[in-house]
């Protein structure tokens, strides 16, 4: 079966069996012993044992009906499969357009106590990521752009562009969850874990709520980028 796209009504839960299979061209996610397949056709087969226990997990969790919107790493698995090879340069490009304006980059001008949090919190993560990846940014305060080196855009694009298209995925969707290609890498690395990655991308957010309070609607926000953030920790995990 193809699942829908995002916005059709949902179908029916038709499997009961959920299994993984070891096949020539990687793990096979099978349903009643076939693999569901994309909504341009590609069946559901992965690089790792444990990315296909990730997103067999989400099949095994639907209820009568399949929610495509709690599957985030079958949706992650099916972008990769289906549309990264062909967009590779432009994901690319994007992961170095992030690190040109990286969030961890603009550093607030007041009140101290935010500042001494983000220098050393963010400095921290920039310091690691020029002794570990050789990735030199240059932070500033406020919020005008200031462009970042050029070399150190060409060390992202290079270091992604050898990536993988699981991995090149995982990391380009980590930076625009966090607004930070910084944080996506160190995610990636393994340098973070996922909710670390999230508490770092909503710093000055935390501290915000913590001065003014949080409503529903926003505390809903933060649960979901949440979410996304632990199953972007397992997705890196799982494709070690």
């Amino acid at each position: 079966m193809t699942l829908p796209e995002d916005g059709l009504q949902k179908p029916r839960r038709f499997y009961k069996v959920v299994a993984i299979e070891a096949r020539d061209d990687g793990h096979a996610v099978c349903l009643d012993g076939r693999p569901p397949r994309s909504p341009g056709g590609k069946p559901l087969i992965l690089p790792t044992p444990g990315l296909a226990a990730l997103a067999a997990q989400e099949w095994s969790r639907q209820g009568d009906v399949l929610d495509l919107g709690s599957m985030a790493a079958t949706r992650l698995a099916y972008t990769a499969l289906e549309k990264t090879a062909p967009a590779r340069l432009g994901i690319v490009e994007e992961v170095a357009r992030y690190a040109g304006s990286d969030a961890l980059c603009y550093w607030a001008e007041a009140p101290a106590d935010l500042v001494a949090l983000q220098q050393a919190q963010w400095g921290g993560l920039l310091a690691w990521a020029h002794q570990r990846l050789g990735l030199t940014l240059v932070p500033t305060t406020g919020i005008v752009h200031r462009a970042q080196p050029e070399e150190a855009l060409d060390l992202v694009r290079s270091r992604v562009r050898q990536m993988d298209d699981f991995a090149l995925i995982g990391t380009a969707h980590a930076t625009g969850l966090f607004g930070s290609a910084v944080l996506a890498l160190a995610l990636q690395d393994g340098r973070l874990t996922g909710e670390e990655a999230h508490d770092l991308a909503r710093l000055e957010e935390t501290y915000q709520e913590s001065r003014w309070g949080i409503d529903a609607e926003a505390a809903a926000r933060t649960a979901a980028r949440r979410t996304e953030a632990l199953m972007l920790e397992a997705w890196f995990s799982a494709l070690r």
